[in-house]
């Protein structure tokens, strides 16, 4: 395997990132961005408070990295000891996270797979970890780039490809797969850290006589129904679970073949790290025939709930309801709306959406909200403990559903959509009601942007207009703004070195590195 290095000169080598201390996954992220959402949580919020609600005027531009491949920079980056790491398909950087300036690259020649993203690194002690579009995992030291091996995690022949961030839990490097909707069963995968071997393997879908099987027709639908693991994993150390959203059923849009609630797509699973035995499970959408799936990050944070204080776990999903669990048990607690929705019938006695078989895709079309791309999509919310709100990038929009295989087999995706946004919001949703605290409306539509909030009393976010907004986390007014010149195409990190607190976020092929110059 060909790799490409660039090593800058000794004076940038005393830069180089040694090891991760892995104390620094367990707390909220300051002078480092360790993991894809910060800490194990998913809140992706952040403690430090100098760039803030009074001061946030004064941010200013730092220093700019533009990368010399294709494509949109969709990773999130990670920062260890002042080193920042991301990727784009096929290329892993290491750039100073003070100067933007670079320090190593490592190029993978690839053999093919779908190339239209990849959404970052994992840190393992002084070991790097990355996915590859034709289906390799892939470990490169963390101080020069060179590799140190890979291995194949998914068939690329079957249509597999590699796009997610590897998560290190413990001595575990959880993996997921992406997938085509080409009728292929999703899977996670732990791999050891030091050589990679297989440590254990949990597929979204159980065989036949199995807890789940009984929502499935036949083994045959069972055997093809999809249920990708696209977006990395939250975890709980004191639990020792790890929380994945699964994907979508496949055929996507004809259900006829797969009759039931087709367990465990769109849901919300919580395993064990060590073995990957499943726990418990919360279905967001039973028999989904719209591709909402139901990937969107599975939130953890302690709160209270009717005066009892819980273990919780927070989703705004792709289907328009935010669903607010007992995250040690699985119980549902809150289950609303966080965009106006017109697919169900109301919500079971599990706290689950009913679907509506009259807003099922027609041969005529059945006009349905949110559309196929749905309220949320793949980038992260944010949960802020100051103010008890959830934070999520959401959209409203119709599409109609079409039916075009009404066979009893229908192959590929049977059906199709047809629609668009219109309209875009940041809303802010108060865990404990599922109600909305405020909500911002951007101009234009078709908004897809991660968030991030800090103790400043600040949430940053983007709009549909390629503007990075800092806007007041509890009030929602808009306190500041620029133009990044394409669309913000991952979410915004912050982290603290020398003193200064920095804000990182990735437009189009360009990182962006703000940072606060005053006192």
């Amino acid at each position: 395997m060909l790799t490409r290095f660039v090593v800058l000169a000794a004076a940038a080598s005393a830069l180089i990132a040694q090891t991760l201390d892995p104390a620094k996954l367990l707390l909220p992220p300051t002078d480092s961005w360790p993991t894809y959402n910060g800490d194990y949580s998913g809140r992706r919020f952040s403690t430090l408070s100098k760039i803030n609600s009074s001061n946030v005027n004064s941010l200013s531009l730092g220093w700019v990295y533009r990368i010399n491949a294709g494509g949109a920079i969709k990773a999130t980056p990670l920062v260890v000891d002042g080193v920042m790491y991301f990727t784009v398909p096929d290329h892993v950087w290491a750039i100073d996270a003070r100067t933007g300036r670079e320090i190593w690259s490592y190029t993978w020649q690839s053999k093919g797979g779908e190339h239209i993203g990849n959404r970052g690194v994992g840190i393992y002690g002084k070991w790097l970890y990355f996915e590859t579009p034709d289906c390799n995992l892939v470990s490169l030291n963390l101080s020069d780039g060179k590799e140190r091996w890979h291995k194949t995690i998914c068939d690329l022949d079957q249509m597999y490809f590699g796009s997610v961030a590897p998560v290190v839990m413990k001595n575990h490097v959880i993996v997921g797969v992406s997938g085509d909707d080409l009728d292929i069963p999703g899977y996670l995968e732990s791999r050891d850290p030091e050589t990679g071997e297989l440590q254990w393997h949990w597929s979204v879908l159980p065989k036949p006589g199995e807890p789940g099987s009984e929502t499935w027709p036949n083994a045959e639908a069972m055997a093809h129904g999809g249920g990708m693991t696209w977006v990395p994993s939250t975890y709980d150390p004191e639990l020792n679970l790890l929380y994945l959203g699964t994907g979508n059923p496949q055929p996507v849009i004809a259900g006829k073949a797969r009759k039931g609630d087709n367990l465990y797509t769109e849901s919300i699973v919580a395993l064990d790290v060590d073995t990957g035995k499943m726990k418990w499970h919360f279905q967001s959408s039973p028999h989904d025939t719209h591709d909402w799936d139901a990937v969107q990050t599975p939130v953890l944070f302690d709160g209270e709930i009717k005066g009892e204080k819980r273990k919780l776990l927070a989703q705004a999903s792709r289907n328009g309801f935010f669903f607010v669990l007992d995250r040690t048990t699985g119980k549902n607690l809150v289950t609303k709306e966080f965009v106006k929705t017109n697919w169900t019938k109301g919500i079971d006695a599990k706290g689950q959406p009913i679907p509506n078989p009259a807003k099922e895709p027609q041969i005529d079309g059945a006009l349905v909200t949110p559309n196929q791309a749905g309220a949320a999509n793949w980038p992260p919310p944010s949960f802020s403990p100051q103010t008890g709100l959830f934070y999520i990038n959401a959209s409203r929009g119709f599409s109609v559903y079409y039916i075009f295989d009404d066979d009893d087999k229908p192959e590929g995706w049977g059906g199709n959509d047809r629609g668009g946004y219109s309209e875009s919001m940041l809303q802010a949703i108060d865990y404990k009601t599922g109600k909305i605290a405020w909500s911002h409306k951007w101009e234009g539509s078709g908004i897809r942007s991660g968030v991030l909030s800090t103790a400043g009393n600040l949430v940053f976010a983007a709009d549909p207009a390629n503007n990075l907004v800092a806007l007041d986390a509890k009030l929602g007014r808009p306190l500041w703004h620029v133009n990044l010149g394409n669309a913000m195409s991952n979410g915004p990190i912050t982290y603290e070195l020398d003193g200064k607190q920095y804000l990182v976020v990735g437009a189009g092929d360009t990182m962006f590195g703000f940072v606060m110059n005053t006192k």
